[in-house]
């Protein structure tokens, strides 16, 4: 997970600097797309140029629109509000965090994983608004949970590891008859081990 490191306002999402990773992501979706069939030679050498010469996000983003969906984009720079109805919506793979993110969750689920995006801030919130719907996060080593929110009859399970000086993602908001998960990924055999010769 990415965070800029600019202070005072935030940088719009489509500026934020995009990465070498970010333009092979591009470059690998307009590669299977020449592959296919879906550009020509001369599109793909035109859309290939512009991707190594991008510098930001929003940049890279125009390139892949007409050929995949947006959940398979391989760059998410959508700040809208998440939200569900009775079903379940995930974000996922290298997206942008915007640091307040409005998220609704009527009878459903909403399932963020954190492992490659990138935070606008070190401290963002998730302004929910949760009723008999489920909350889950994938977040980094290093990142803390809060949840600051009002709940009733909800409940909440963390499972983090928080840095001293790490990022925080704060769920505010109302939580009702819902229910809050918030895990970092599992431990390598090899993570454990170093972990316990540090102590």
């Amino acid at each position: 997970m990415d965070i800029p490191r600019r202070s005072g306002q935030a940088t719009r999402v489509s500026d934020l600097r995009a990465s070498d990773a970010d333009r092979e992501r591009v470059a690998e979706v307009l590669g299977e797309a020449l592959a296919d069939g879906r550009l020509t030679m001369q599109e793909h050498a035109d859309r290939t140029t512009r991707v190594f010469a991008a510098r930001t996000l929003g940049e890279l983003t125009g390139l892949t629109l007409d050929l995949s969906p947006e959940e398979a984009q391989p760059i998410l720079v959508d700040d809208r509000p998440v939200s569900v109805f009775f079903g379940r919506v995930r974000r996922d793979g290298r997206w942008v965090v915007p640091v307040k993110l409005p998220l609704l969750a009527l009878f459903g689920t909403v399932e963020l994983d954190l492992r490659e995006a990138v935070l606008q801030r070190r401290h963002v919130v998730l302004d929910s608004m949760v009723l008999a719907g489920r909350v889950r996060l994938l977040v980094p080593e290093g990142v803390r949970v809060d949840i600051t929110g009002r709940t009733i009859l909800s409940t909440r399970e963390l499972r983090t590891r928080p840095a001293a000086e790490g990022p925080t993602i704060e769920i505010a908001g109302t939580l009702v008859l819902g229910s809050v998960k918030a895990r970092a990924p599992k431990r390598t055999l090899r993570q454990r081990v170093k972990g316990r010769l540090r102590r």
